[in-house]
C-alpha cells in the first residue's frame, strides 16, 4: 500500500509517498509560495538528482495536481499511475474537542474542520484547502485526517482548563489544546520500544519537540498527562519567533504603551518574539548557537532562557506524574544541539539523569535514535529523531484498511 502524505500551509504544500510495506519513502517535496510570484517546487527521490523548477501555481489545487504529475511522470516519477496511490493522509492543526484521534474524512469531518477554523485560523483553513484539491485531483480516493491536537485528547480536565470563568470554557471552548500531538506520539512510542516496556504499564515519559516551533509533553501510561501549548501554538517555552509563556498583564499594557490593536499584538507575539524577539537578529538557533559560541551574549542568554524553561518544565511534569523514567529530544534544535542536552541533564542530577558525553556528541545529525544515558543514570535520556509522515501514514493505512 502506497500512502500519500499532505501538509497544506497558506502558501505551501509539502508531501511525501510512503510504500507502506517497507516504511520507505519513494518521494519526497515542496510546493513553495502558492498563489504568490516567485512559486517554486522540489521533489527529492533517493539515489536521484533533486528535481527543481521555478513555476507559478494560483491555487493549491493546481499545486496538487504538479505534486501528482511529478510523481507519476517518465522523468521524474515514482509510480506508473495514480491508482498506485491507496489513500491521502492530512496533516490538520486543530480539532478541538471533537476528535481525539485520526479520522476517515468525509462531509461531517469538513464541517467540523470547518468549525474549528476560528480556533486555529492560521491553519485549518488551509488544511481544508489541501484536502479538497485532493478531492478534485483524486476523486474517489479516501482521505484520513490527522490531528495535531488528537493525541492530547487525554488530558484531564485539571490540567487542560484554564482559571477564567467557566462560561467562558462552555461558549468559545477555551482551554488547552495542545499540538505537535502527532510528533509527541511518535516518539514516546520509540521510546517505549527502545527501553523494551509497554507504555501502558506505568511508563512515565517526558516528551520535548524543539524546533522553529516547540512544545513539551508529559505522556503517563501511554497518553498525554500534560502539555505546554496552550489553546493556540503560542503558550510554552521560547520558540523561534513566539514569545511562550507571558504575564497577560502585559498585552493590555503594550496596547495602551504602543497604540497597538489586538491584531498588532497577536502578530508581534507570534512573528516578532521568541528567539528572534530577544536577539533582534534571528530567529534560527543554528545561528544563535554559532554567535553563543563566539561571546555574543544576547545569543547566550537566549540558550541560558531555553534551558531554564526545558530544566523547569521538565522538573514540573516529572513532579506531576510522580517521577519520570525517560526524557526524549526530538527536533531540529532537539535533535541537532547536544550543548543542550548536556546543560539539561546538569541540571536535572537530581533526579537521577547523568549522560554519556561521547554518545551525546555522536547523536547530532545523524537521524538515527540514541540512548545518551550514562550506564548508572536512573532516568533515561533518549533522542529520537520525530517522523510525523510515517505515523500520519499509518494512521491512514490503519483506518483505510479496516474501511
Amino acid at each position: 500500500m502506497k500512502i500519500l502524505v499532505i501538509n497544506a500551509g497558506s502558501s505551501s504544500i509539502k508531501y511525501q509517498l510512503i510504500d507502506m510495506e517497507t516504511e520507505a519513502v519513494l518521494a519526497k517535496g515542496q510546493a513553495d509560495r502558492i498563489g504568490i510570484e516567485g512559486g517554486n517546487f522540489k521533489q527529492k527521490v533517493e539515489g536521484r538528482p533533486d528535481y527543481k523548477i521555478d513555476i507559478q501555481m494560483a491555487n493549491h489545487a493546481e499545486a496538487v495536481k504538479l505534486v501528482l504529475d511529478t510523481l507519476t511522470s517518465k522523468e521524474n516519477g515514482v509510480i506508473q499511475s495514480l491508482s498506485e496511490i491507496s489513500a491521502v493522509g492530512h496533516r490538520v492543526l486543530h480539532g478541538g474537542e471533537k476528535f481525539s484521534g485520526s479520522v476517515i474524512i468525509d462531509q461531517k469531518v469538513i464541517e467540523a474542520i470547518e468549525e474549528c477554523c476560528e480556533l486555529g485560523p492560521l491553519h485549518n483553513p488551509h488544511n481544508l484547502t489541501g484536502i479538497r484539491a485532493c478531492e478534485k485531483m483524486m476523486p474517489g480516493v479516501p482521505q484520513v485526517a490527522v490531528f495535531d491536537t488528537g493525541f492530547h485528547q487525554t488530558m484531564p480536565d485539571y490540567a487542560y482548563l484554564y482559571a477564567l470563568p467557566y462560561e467562558y470554557y462552555e461558549k468559545y471552548h477555551i482551554r488547552r489544546y495542545g499540538f505537535h500531538g502527532t510528533s509527541h506520539r511518535y516518539v514516546s512510542m520509540r521510546a517505549a520500544a527502545m527501553l523494551g516496556k509497554d507504555p501502558a504499564k506505568g511508563l512515565k515519559i517526558v516528551t520535548c519537540h524543539l524546533g522553529n516551533g516547540s512544545s513539551i509533553a508529559a505522556v503517563k501510561d501511554g497518553k498525554c498527562y500534560d502539555t505546554t501549548m496552550g489553546l493556540t501554538p503560542l503558550e510554552g517555552i521560547i520558540m523561534g519567533t513566539r514569545c511562550g509563556s507571558i504575564d497577560p498583564a502585559i498585552i493590555p499594557l503594550l496596547m495602551k504603551k504602543e497604540n497597538m490593536t489586538p491584531d498588532e499584538v497577536d502578530y508581534m507575539m507570534n512573528k516578532k518574539s521568541g528567539i528572534l524577539g530577544v536577539s533582534q537578529v534571528t530567529s534560527d538557533n543554528r545561528d544563535i548557537e554559532e554567535g553563543a559560541k563566539a561571546g555574543n551574549k544576547r545569543y547566550q542568554l537566549v540558550e541560558s532562557m531555553l534551558v531554564h524553561q526545558l530544566t523547569k518544565y521538565i522538573g514540573g511534569y516529572a513532579a506531576a506524574m510522580g517521577g519520570v523514567d525517560a526524557i526524549v529530544f526530538a527536533g531540529g534544535i532537539g535533535e541537532n544541539n547536544p550543548q543542550y542536552r548536556t546543560r539539561v541533564a546538569k541540571n536535572l542530577a537530581f533526579l537521577g539523569v547523568k549522560i554519556d558525553e561521547e554518545l551525546n556528541q555522536k547523536a547530532k545529525r545523524t537521524s538515527v535514535e540514541y540512548d545518551i544515558s550514562a550506564p548508572d543514570a536512573k532516568v533515561k535520556m533518549l533522542v529520537i529523531p520525530t517522523n510525523e509522515e510515517l505515523m500520519i501514514a499509518k494512521d491512514t493505512m490503519e483506518l483505510v484498511g479496516n474501511k
